[in-house]
């Protein structure tokens, strides 16, 4: 079996804002028929409203405290990264059995995390990080990051409408006709592609920029207007069909050729990621500056560093008028769907990783290659490293 004589574990997540859980009622009656142990937290569902008891029935064995549910752990499966337990004044990393297993969505290039993908190499815990995991046909199912990014651009427009002085369609009205909002989207990932059928549902005017061909093509296959933006062929374009880093010269382009699109946006929905990497900055504080009041940012991004200069990790707030939106988490703010794929596409990656009970380190596998963080006391994830260096 292919969790033979192993212990699953899925806390609580204690993240701000985070109301998803790693693993349903559904994938511990997986887990469990394939072998596994399966602890749970009490409470681990709760804010995706999974009772205990629909754990229970499932095969699940109730914990009643983090400390219990890591500690007996071969491996841990969490939504998001180890934060600093208040209530027990510890890291969770320090709740990890050393030389334990973790799955979770890290962001490990994020400067804000390097401390925390140390830890986890100083303590010898192999990690793997789901926002890593490759763009190709047999890892479709296991592909977490595509799940909740259909997720953050969906809710991106559903936030930037909320604070937005103004409305999104066109309205006829008694005082004349009000002209629909004009909604920029910078990176045609996943996320950005729902971010531009959402908007098109609610009625805007819809523009995207993205530095891939094909990206493009699917920008106006979904009625919106691609800017145009030449890049030397191949330039663009990495491995599986994801973006890669460019030269400077070429942000420096693509920052000059937005600016006046940026300027007269009413919302602009930030979503351009680089797989495993740092995000690039292409919106600064001059450029938002421009902009007019009332107009909304929302930044997507921010998981891995964030594209607007101004984004705050996590915050909402005002810049001269401005309203900044760099929520951590957005796919916390539709939980129940959310966890549902969260949870099948992490079962299915776990079961990629796992065969009678050991784990496959087949590191000329692409999968597990680019998704790996750390092993043997090492941080072995290249984008991270690559991070790192600059950053030091």
């Amino acid at each position: 079996m292919k969790f033979s004589g192993l212990t699953v574990a899925v806390p609580r997540e204690i993240m701000t804002g985070e109301r998803r859980v790693a693993a349903t009622p559904h994938t511990v009656e997986q887990c469990v028929k394939s072998g596994a142990r399966v602890l749970v937290e009490t409470g681990a569902g709760k804010k995706a409203f999974f009772r205990d008891e629909d754990f229970v029935k499932a095969g699940a064995e109730i914990v009643s405290n983090a400390s219990e549910t890591y500690k007996n752990a071969d491996i841990v499966l969490k939504v998001k990264e180890p934060q600093f337990n208040e209530e027990l004044g510890k890291h969770e990393i320090e709740l990890i059995p050393e030389k334990g297993l973790l799955i979770s969505f890290l962001h490990p290039a994020n400067p804000a995390n390097h401390e925390m993908v140390k830890m986890l190499a100083a303590r010898g815990i192999i990690s793997f990080t789901l926002d890593s995991i490759p763009r190709i046909s047999r890892a479709q199912q296991l592909d977490t990051l595509t799940s909740m990014s259909t997720v953050a651009g969906y809710k991106s427009v559903i936030i930037a409408a909320y604070n937005l002085s103004r409305f999104i369609p066109m309205m006829p009205t008694t005082a004349g006709v009000l002209q629909p909002a004009q909604i920029l989207v910078v990176g045609v990932g996943v996320a950005g592609l729902q971010a531009i059928a959402t908007a098109k549902r609610l009625g805007a005017k819809v523009k995207a920029l993205d530095i891939r061909p094909e990206a493009n093509e699917q920008v106006r296959s979904l009625g919106a207007e691609s800017i145009p933006f030449d890049l030397p062929e191949g330039l663009g374009v990495g491995e599986g069909g994801y973006a890669q880093r460019l030269p400077e010269e070429w942000y420096d382009r693509e920052r000059e050729i937005l600016a006046p699109h940026i300027k007269e946006s009413d919302v602009v929905i930030l979503a351009a990621l680089i797989p495993g990497e740092e995000a690039p900055v292409l919106v600064t504080k001059s450029m938002v500056e421009e902009m007019n009041k009332g107009s909304v940012i929302v930044d997507i991004s921010i998981d891995q560093g964030g594209n607007c200069e101004l984004s705050r990790r996590g915050e909402e707030f005002d810049h001269d008028g401005i309203f900044i939106s760099a929520l951590l988490n957005i796919p916390a703010y539709l939980p129940v769907d959310s966890s549902k794929m969260f949870a099948q596409n992490t079962y299915n990656y776990l079961s990629y990783l796992f065969e009678d009970g050991e784990l496959k380190f087949d590191l000329e596998d692409e999968v597990i290659r680019q998704s790996l963080v750390t092993k043997d006391n090492k941080v072995v994830h290249e984008g991270t490293l690559k991070a790192i260096a600059e950053h030091e």
